[in-house]
């Protein structure tokens, strides 16, 4: 089944380890979650010798090991769980596996845009069956929040600041009352969340000043702010993981040399470094440089080396697609890439040597060609 999926979620690409982690857990599980508390720390950060497992469960999600106990815990209180942080620090990635391994489905999704609606987290109707029977329990469509509410499990809202105040003061009450009343019934009309639901939302640092959140709707999350990876461990470690990944999604066979994911590595951290000490806008790349964009460059040049390469990744084609996919002001950020290859990357390359003349010779082809 998952075969067929472009993308299988958490739950289905990893099922048979959440019921093997099932089957051995003997731990306290609050309301109606699958997993306790110590089994989804373990699926989400990957187990140790120390936990006495008869099997290794792999690392999924790489980060502060205090941030995801504390968004464990909020999700076994009756606090919604809000997770923030810049783009690409993999927020959506981690309330996936959250939901997964608690309730086996992260499915149950909305995501906020400025033409989200109160609809899309409470309910509308099926028109056609509303004209040929009136409105009734039937004729209604739940929203993924109140399908939340009726089974007790995990719903998840997207981007929580860039949807109107009108959704947000909507959202309020759910999460306050914990049921949700449909007028247009007489009867059976009120919907009551089942032990075992919360809310998991996410929101970008940088979406602030969009659609600012109450202070009534804030005292409704815990807070988990999840931060830009700036250990260099961390990242490679996160960008090896989702290149094995890619790889088998793709059913690719492709040569990634270790010392062009260090050259890619150390790019983004010389680039994260120029943009530190700018002192304006102009001399700052817009791309926010996160890890989700390192691993998208290589994804990029990954692809095209199987389709148009020579089935080997080359430090020419890496830095062609980091100038393609991180250069989208024109001229700015073609300046900014090119001063960073003339006055960083040609001097490494001539006391280094390796594989920096190359990469310095992709990335001027790929700026003349966009210039």
């Amino acid at each position: 089944m998952t075969a067929e999926q472009l993308r299988a979620p958490a739950e289905a690409k990893y099922a048979e380890e959440l019921d093997w982690l099932e089957s051995v857990d003997d731990g306290p599980k609050p309301f109606s979650w699958r997993l306790s508390p110590r089994m989804v720390r373990l699926f989400v950060l990957g187990s140790q010798r120390s936990d006495g497992l008869d099997r290794q469960i792999d690392q999924k999600w790489f980060g502060d090991t205090s941030l995801v106990e504390r968004a464990i815990v909020t999700l076994a209180s009756d606090r919604g769980l809000l997770l923030i942080g810049d783009p690409g620090t993999g927020k959506s990635w981690l309330a996936e596996l959250l939901a997964a391994a608690i309730s086996r489905d992260s499915t149950l999704v909305v995501q906020g845009t400025a033409g989200t609606t109160e609809d899309h987290i409470k309910y509308s109707w099926n028109v056609s069956m509303v004209i040929a029977k009136g409105q009734s329990r039937e004729s209604m469509i739940p929203s993924p929040i109140m399908t939340a509410m009726e089974r007790g499990v995990i719903g998840r809202f997207e981007e929580l600041t860039r949807s109107t105040s009108d959704v947000q003061d909507a959202l309020i009450s759910i999460l306050s009352e914990k049921y949700v009343s449909i007028p247009e019934l007489d009867s059976d009309n009120v919907v009551f969340a089942r032990p075992g639901f919360s809310i998991i939302a996410t929101a970008n640092s940088r979406d602030r000043g969009v659609n600012d959140l109450s202070s009534a709707l804030k005292r409704r999350f815990n807070f988990v702010r999840i931060p830009v990876v700036t250990n260099k461990r961390s990242e490679a470690d996160i960008v090896r993981f989702r290149t094995a990944e890619l790889l088998r999604r793709h059913q690719i066979e492709l040569d990634v040399p270790p010392t062009l994911l260090d050259i890619l590595l150390q790019s983004f951290a010389d680039l994260r470094g120029a943009a530190a000490s700018a002192t304006s806008d102009d001399e700052k790349l817009e791309s926010a440089l996160s890890t989700a964009e390192q691993i998208g460059v290589l994804e990029d040049a990954i692809l095209h080396s199987q389709f148009f390469g020579e089935r080997v990744l080359r430090a020419g084609t890496l830095a062609g697609s980091l100038v393609g996919s991180l250069a989208r002001r024109s001229p700015e950020d073609l300046a900014i890439l090119n001063k960073y290859l003339h006055t960083v990357v040609e001097p490494r390359g001539k006391s280094d040597g390796g594989l920096w003349p190359d990469f310095l010779e992709g990335g001027r082809q790929a700026i003349a060609a966009l210039s």
